[in-house]
């Protein structure tokens, strides 16, 4: 039985033959079905009305550069706006078309060129389709009976992924975000430091585990320790050099003085591309010391992974191939859309022996196909989105060659924008970037006579946040800014949207210097 309101009398509906002709009809007066289900003769015509509002207004108009990055409004005014209370009475799928005409309205346009804010930006048409595709299909991928085309891509895409590592075997998996990537790769060095730790616990160990990882590493690794009980007080952080890269010798003295306490290092985490500098520890010599000293090297390439796609750049992560596992975000450096991150290990097998649980309701060994492409009990979650498909649609779609035309012309921009303000009045490079972040500073007309007050830095540290503050509420660029290490506030532009060109650049120096001019 229908529970939809009849559409015989009321809406008007015309179907063409079941070959590919249009279908229209009037229904959004309707009241949105309570069905899960989908049904022609409701829905068909709502649908491609979203897409069309999502096409037209959040693909094309909010990637233009003529449009807002973002229409800001202060909270409380905006929750009136969007009206986000819910009712016992549902809506009619035209209200409910207009309310999301609002999302898209007051969000932030992520895929605009002058949304340079984050470690995630642009937006990929052939990594969208392919969500929309995964979103349609919505798929697990835990076994291969529900999920057998995502199986094996992932497969698939993680083998391309581990060869441009240089792993000679590998195993791997689709986390849902670079943090938990990180965390599998302390999972696993401690699993393969201590396997008995999977039954027993911490508490049976009878010693204090400890982790190494620079002073610049991503704060995941401080929340990894702190979830798998390990502490936080046992992260130990390595000094860094100028640039913001790993201290080798920092980092032998530490696992020495730990060892002297009494304590027990069994992983170093290495980063390549820390977030603020974009900095690339020197991978090679770290791999030697844990080597040396036997303990498990972890390298987190969330953010600058996606160099070792570039002939040109990735002598950046020379030595990567001797980690033992490593994190890669292809929603970063390689634009694909959020999100998408992989763990990779040149360990096979240790992920199953580390998490499997052999729950036999869903990985009986008794099924009519081959199980061992059942992957889903090396995972830590049970029901598993796919990520896979955006990025192997824009994989696809470009090929290598055309993913490191990508890289090399975010690089290349990069560069370009900090050879234009190296020696322009009023602004001042924290350092040469290695990667594609650029850290600055600009000091507006009124400060550049007062070096030597006493209180410069401090009016310099206030600099950054308001002009922030005015392009947010202008929404003609989006730029972050932050301390490091007592210095005052700098802003950092980080590239990874290949649309980015040099009238951009120029765009965002004038917009600077235009916002700050009066402070």
């Amino acid at each position: 039985m229908n529970n939809r309101e009849d559409t015989s009398n009321g809406g008007k509906s015309e179907k063409n033959d079941a070959s590919g002709g249009k279908y229209e009809d009037n229904n959004l007066g309707k009241k949105c079905g309570w069905e899960s289900g989908p049904e022609a003769a409701h829905h068909a015509h709502f649908l491609r009305a979203v897409l069309d509002l999502l096409v037209e207004k959040a693909v094309f108009q909010g990637t233009d550069r003529s449009s807002k990055v973002v229409e800001w409004v202060e909270p409380s005014e905006l929750q009136q706006r969007l009206q986000l209370d819910l009712g016992d009475d549902g809506v009619t799928q035209g209200d409910l078309l207009r309310h999301l005409d609002q999302v898209v309205r007051y969000s932030v346009k992520t895929g605009h060129p002058y949304f340079i804010n984050q470690l995630f930006s642009s937006l990929d048409v052939y990594g969208l389709v392919g969500q929309w595709v995964t979103d349609a299909l919505n798929p697990s991928v835990y076994t291969y009976e529900v999920s057998p085309v995502f199986t094996l891509m992932e497969i698939k895409v993680l083998s391309a992924m581990a060869d441009l590592v240089g792993y000679k075997e590998h195993d791997g998996l689709f986390c849902p975000g670079g943090s938990i990537s990180n965390m599998y790769g302390m999972l696993l060095a401690r699993y393969h430091h201590c396997p008995d730790v999977k039954k027993r616990g911490l508490h049976g160990l009878g010693h204090q585990l400890v982790v190494l990882t620079s002073a610049d590493s991503h704060y995941s690794l401080l929340k990894s320790a702190m979830t798998l009980g390990l502490g936080a007080d046992n992260l130990l952080p390595v000094d860094v050099d100028e640039a913001g890269r790993m201290d080798v010798g920092h980092l032998r003295q530490r696992i020495k003085s730990a060892r002297e306490e009494g304590a027990v290092p069994f992983m170093v985490c290495a980063t390549a591309g820390t977030t603020v500098l974009g900095a690339y520890d020197p991978l090679d010599a770290v791999a030697e010391v844990c080597g040396d000293e036997s303990l498990w090297l972890h390298v987190d390439a969330a953010w600058g992974g996606g160099a070792l796609l570039s002939s040109r750049h990735k002598h950046k992560l020379l030595g990567i191939h001797r980690a033992d596992s490593v994190t890669w975000n292809p929603h970063k450096l390689l634009a694909s859309p959020q999100q998408c991150s992989v763990f990779l290990t040149s360990h096979p097998g240790l992920l199953d022996a580390c998490n499997s649980a052999s729950a036999n309701y869903l990985f009986q060994k008794d099924k009519f196909y081959d199980t061992s492409y059942d992957v889903g009990d090396k995972h830590l979650q049970c029901g598993r989105r796919v990520d896979v498909l955006k990025f192997w649609t824009m994989w696809k779609a470009k090929g290598t060659t055309g993913l490191e035309k990508h890289v090399e012309r975010v690089f290349e921009m990069s560069q370009l924008f900090a050879d234009k303000i190296r020696f322009r009045e009023g602004f001042k490079l924290l350092l040469e970037p290695e990667c594609t972040n650029v850290c600055f500073w600009y000091e507006p007309p009124s400060l550049r006579t007062k070096r030597a007050h006493p209180e410069y830095n401090k009016l310099l540290n206030a600099v950054a946040p308001k002009i922030k503050e005015r392009m947010v509420k202008t929404g003609s660029m989006m730029i972050t800014y932050q301390p490091l290490r007592g210095q005052p506030n700098f802003f950092r532009l980080v590239l990874q949207n290949s649309q980015v060109n040099e009238h951009d650049i120029n765009y965002f120096i004038a917009q600077i210097e235009h916002l700050g001019r009066d402070l």
